[in-house]
């Protein structure tokens, strides 16, 4: 038995705002210790606010994304990262004219259960 496992087919996570997800890793292929997944936030995306139970990592690829992260705005663009404490406040958002490209890695994964999304405002 190999001590390895080859991801070749990431999970598309159904979507209704036009943001690509492709988990690669998390929930969908049985690790729920982990996520970590590729998405594309077209220009005007944004979510709800969240108090998420899990850390999240996040790399941007390309373009600019921001976060308000406990009434603080804080943009980060091409090869910067970020580490958000699970318990923080966070809202995720691409207010600009150009696609984000990024990756996220969330520790344990990502879940429904556990990201504690608020309405919509």
């Amino acid at each position: 038995m190999a001590n390895y496992k080859i991801q070749k087919n990431p999970f598309i996570v159904p979507t209704t705002d036009g943001k690509l997800i492709e988990e690669i890793w998390g929930a969908t292929t049985n690790n729920p210790e982990i996520s970590i997944a590729h998405m594309v936030a077209p220009p005007g995306w944004k979510e709800p606010f969240q108090t998420p139970e899990f850390e999240e990592f996040t790399y941007i690829i390309s373009g600019k994304k921001q976060f308000e992260i406990e009434g603080e705005i804080i943009i980060l663009e091409k090869g910067e990262s970020i580490k958000i404490e699970k318990g923080t406040r966070v809202r995720y958002s691409n207010p600009f004219d150009s696609e984000c490209e990024y990756m996220a890695i969330c520790l344990p994964a990502f879940s429904m259960d556990l990201v504690n999304r608020e309405e919509m405002e």
